[in-house]
């Protein structure tokens, strides 16, 4: 393992966090900040009394600096807390940065297994809790699903889990009202989108596509600027973000998301956040949203680009990508789990029926938090305070039984 990883600087990380590479992570070498680390981060301290582990994993485009509040204070409250960078982010490395390389290690399972073989890499036979945010939520209900034995609880933020694909979901890809993407949703679905009046795209349609990573890398603003209309636009600061339940996954229905979710057909990402950000003013969300902070995710996504994070998105839209996960069908999640969200988070119902099957099919044991008002997607971020006491007070209430 190789400690002291130089990458955001004294003036982004609190003192007690440390930033180091672990190396040998199912083939990457993985860049983790971690906090609350002095008991156990030796093997010669293991004879001391462990402290109760806390994962965190980041989502798109994020990177671990995104779980800065908590790891200070979850540290403060005598746990061991680490975040990585994930597979295609930051300072990890080993993975495939090319659009027509190993798009399959992007894979769900995959990036499982990476969270997985971390665990063992930090010398844990037990993970107390697990928190994910946006897509990295999905990365840590699969983690939960796949492993009780290893993780013990589960905290997931913004994005809703609905369980396991359907076993059939690769059964007959040629009849249009049969054939489903990796998450079990229509593979029409964009089709619908085009014949709209208007025509639309999904955001992870766009995503997948070879032009996404060089648009965003381009944008005309400034990676800075394009960060900082991004997160404005899907904040609780974005006073038009007015989510609300829909009924299906008819275009008519997903054409009610914001711009940033089902694009203008003939849009990029950059142009569409420049469109929506005319008559917007950051200066709202300037208590978060600053330009030291954002400098930070620009110079990292400078340096990677966004295609490893993109990658994510096309094993998510084919099917092929996540057929090792059908084995799991049916399966749920048994170890006690919660969902935060921010109240202004157009991301609880960007996936019709999700919120629902989460609660009633995908776990056993889940409790659904009230939405934080005055948040959005970037929650932990927006209100640190708050999502850091509600996580210490769920995870404290698992830890002591």
């Amino acid at each position: 393992m190789t400690n002291n990883a130089v990458f955001y600087g004294n003036q982004h990380i609190a003192n007690g966090i440390r930033s180091r590479l672990i190396e040998d992570v199912n083939g990457l070498t993985m860049h983790v900040l971690e906090a609350g680390y002095d008991e156990v981060s030796d093997i010669e301290t293991a004879d001391k009394k462990r402290k109760p582990t806390i994962i965190f994993l980041h989502g798109f485009p994020e990177l671990a600096f995104s779980f800065r509040h908590q790891l200070s204070a979850f540290a403060d409250a005598g746990y061991h807390v680490i975040a990585p960078d994930q597979r295609g982010y930051g300072l990890t490395t080993g993975w495939d940065a090319r659009y027509d390389g190993d798009v399959a290690s992007f894979r769900m399972f995959n990036l499982a297994k990476d969270i997985v073989y971390l665990a063992k890499r930090l010398g844990l036979d037990c993970v107390d809790g697990i928190v994910g945010h946006d897509f990295g939520s999905p990365v840590a209900a699969w983690c939960a699903l796949i492993r009780p034995d290893l993780f013990h609880s589960l905290a997931l933020m913004s994005a809703p889990f609905g369980g396991p694909p359907p076993a059939s979901m690769n059964r007959d890809k040629s009849k249009a009202t049969t054939a489903v993407d990796g998450r079990g949703r229509p593979a029409s679905m964009n089709d619908s989108l085009a014949a709209l009046e208007i025509p639309r795209t999904h955001y992870q349609t766009y995503y997948s596509t070879e032009p996404a990573n060089a648009d965003m890398c381009a944008a005309n603003t400034g990676l800075r600027d394009f960060f900082k209309g991004y997160y404005f636009l899907k904040s609780a600061a974005y006073k038009k973000n007015m989510p609300a339940p829909l009924d299906s996954w008819a275009a008519e229905q997903l054409a009610k998301l914001p711009r940033y979710y089902v694009m203008d057909l003939d849009k990029t990402m950059p142009q569409t956040v420049d469109a929506m950000m005319h008559d917007q003013r950051v200066s709202d969300a300037e208590d978060w949203l600053t330009d030291d902070v954002m400098d930070v995710y620009a110079d990292a996504y400078s340096k990677t680009g966004f295609q490893g994070g993109l990658n994510w998105y096309r094993c998510s839209v084919a099917a092929e990508y996540s057929s090792d996960l059908t084995i799991f069908t049916g399966r749920k999640i048994e170890v006690p789990a919660c969902y935060i969200a921010g109240a202004a988070d157009w991301g609880i119902h960007q996936s019709p029926g999700q919120l629902e099957k989460m609660q009633t099919k995908a776990c056993t044991e889940m409790t659904v938090m009230p939405f934080i008002q005055g948040a959005g997607h970037w929650l932990q971020q927006e209100k640190p305070e708050t999502v850091s006491h509600l996580l210490l007070d769920f995870f404290a209430k698992q830890h002591s039984n």
